[in-house]
C-alpha cells in the first residue's frame, strides 16, 4: 500500500502518538479521521493537518454501536477505508492492593476495556467494512495495527491493570491475523517503550532526565515521529502480518 493511497481512522487521533501518525500519513498525501474524546483538541488538530486531509469525529471506543457508526461515517468522508490505527489508551496505574484499600473493580474493569475491548471493537468494525474493498497488491484489502507497549512483557508493580489489558491487545494479534487472511486484511501491533508524549510532559524535568538515562540506546525518550514512521512502513510493507513489534530503544522495565 503506498502512503497516497491510504484512508485511515486513527483512535486517540488528536493528540500524542495517533496524531504524530496522522502527521505522517498525511505528509505522505494520505487521508485521515481523527477518532477521540477530547473535542477541545480536536480543531486545533484537523487545523494543524489541514481541512481536506483530516477531519474529527467524536468516538467512545467501548461503545460497540457507536464506533460501527462512526467507522460508516468515516468511510463516507474519506472515500473508503483500508487502514485502521488504534492509539486510545489510558493507564490506570494503582496498585492490586493499595495502602487503604484494594484496587476497585472499577478501575481495572475500565482499564481493559478501553485499551483491550477498545481496540478489539475498532478492529472488527474496520475489518467488517474493509472486507469489501476491492484487493490491491497481494490481494490486500487493509491493515489494522494496533498499540500494546513494553508493559505487556515486563509490567512494574502498579500496572497490572495496564500490563494486562496491553498484553491482551499482543495476544490477540496473531489469532485475529491469521482469520484475516480469508479477506486479506493484515493486522500487526506495537509495543512501544518509554515515549515523549503529552502525559510525559507534566512530569518534572529531572523525571524526564531520569526516563530518557533509563534507555540503553539511544538514551533519551522515544519520539512521537518515530512511532509514526513504523506505521506508516508497516502500512507499505505488505509482509508485516501477524506479530508485535518493539519499539523502545532496548529497554526493559524493571520492577518498580
Amino acid at each position: 500500500m503506498k502512503l497516497n493511497d491510504v484512508k485511515a481512522v486513527i483512535t486517540g487521533g488528536v493528540s500524542g502518538l495517533g496524531l504524530a501518525v496522522a502527521e505522517g500519513f498525511v505528509a505522505g498525501g494520505g487521508k485521515v479521521a481523527l477518532l477521540d474524546v477530547n473535542e477541545d483538541k480536536a480543531a486545533d488538530a484537523v487545523e494543524k493537518l489541514g481541512q481536506d486531509s483530516a477531519r474529527f469525529f467524536r468516538v467512545d471506543v467501548t461503545s460497540e454501536a457507536d464506533v460501527a457508526n462512526v467507522l460508516d461515517q468515516a468511510r463516507e468522508w474519506l472515500g473508503g477505508l483500508n487502514v485502521a490505527i488504534s492509539c486510545a489508551g489510558i493507564l490506570g496505574a494503582g496498585r492490586v492492593l493499595g495502602r487503604e484499600a484494594p484496587m476497585a473493580l472499577d478501575q481495572f474493569s475500565k482499564t481493559v476495556m478501553v485499551n483491550l475491548v477498545g481496540s478489539f471493537n475498532v478492529a472488527k468494525a474496520a475489518a467488517n467494512l474493509m472486507q469489501h474493498n476491492e484487493p490491491g497488491d497481494d490481494n490486500e484489502r487493509g491493515v489494522i495495527i494496533n498499540t500494546a507497549s513494553v508493559a505487556a512483557f515486563e509490567g512494574q508493580i502498579g500496572q497490572a491493570a495496564y500490563s494486562a489489558s496491553k498484553g491482551g491487545v499482543v495476544g490477540m494479534t496473531l489469532p485475529m491475523a491469521r482469520e484475516f487472511t480469508r479477506i486479506g486484511v493484515r493486522v500487526m501491533t506495537i509495543a512501544p517503550g518509554i515515549f515523549h508524549t503529552p502525559m510525559v510532559d507534566t512530569m518534572p524535568e529531572n523525571v524526564q532526565q531520569a526516563l530518557g538515562e533509563s534507555i540503553p540506546f539511544p538514551k533519551r525518550l522515544g519520539k512521537p515521529e518515530e512511532f509514526a514512521s513504523l506505521a506508516a512502513h508497516i502500512a507499505e510493507n505488505s509482509y508485516f502480518n501477524g506479530t508485535t513489534i518493539r519499539l523502545d530503544g532496548a529497554v526493559r522495565l524493571e520492577p518498580k
